[in-house]
């Protein structure tokens, strides 16, 4: 197909545009890539050594905070609740929570429902879900939190 000088200027500032957004997208998507300085590193997190507080009603071993490298923020702790214990009431907030039974038996209620879950059970809350979590039992039930999005390192 030819093109003439007059279909040529017709079609000149589309393509233009085209290839201006094409670099703008490129560069954007160069930029998210790169890992920022603030961005959490690899690396091992032992156990053993990880900071533990108490107080009545849990005792938490925080493991990580910071940011990934696609921007996230995310937190991960482990916590323990006594029998019949509770961290607080339920509650909502923007970033996301999964949490993982390690031992014991945790109740998590999620808009409103209960779920009872065990050992190597996981359960999962979208943002803004209104969600909480107790230990129906008369033993001790720890538990992993992960936490991704707005606020999670707070």
């Amino acid at each position: 197909m030819l093109i003439d000088r007059r279909n040529l200027m017709s079609i000149l500032p589309v393509a233009i545009a085209q290839g201006a957004l094409a670099s703008a997208i490129s560069e954007s998507s160069a930029a998210q890539a790169a890992p920022a300085s603030n961005v959490l590193p690899s690396a091992v997190y032992l156990f053993d050594s990880l900071p533990v507080k108490s107080s009545a009603a849990v005792t938490t071993r925080a493991i990580l905070k910071g940011k990934l490298a696609t921007g996230e923020s995310i937190e991960v702790h482990e916590t323990t609740l006594p029998p019949g214990g509770a961290p607080h009431p339920p509650h909502y907030h923007e970033h996301t929570e999964m949490w993982l039974v390690r031992e014991g038996t945790a109740e998590i209620t999620i808009e409103g429902k209960a779920h009872r879950i065990g050992p190597g059970s996981a359960a999962f809350v979208r943002s803004n879900e209104e969600h909480g979590i107790t230990n129906p039992s008369d033993k001790p039930t720890t538990y992993f939190v992960v936490a991704v999005g707005p606020g999670a390192d707070a």
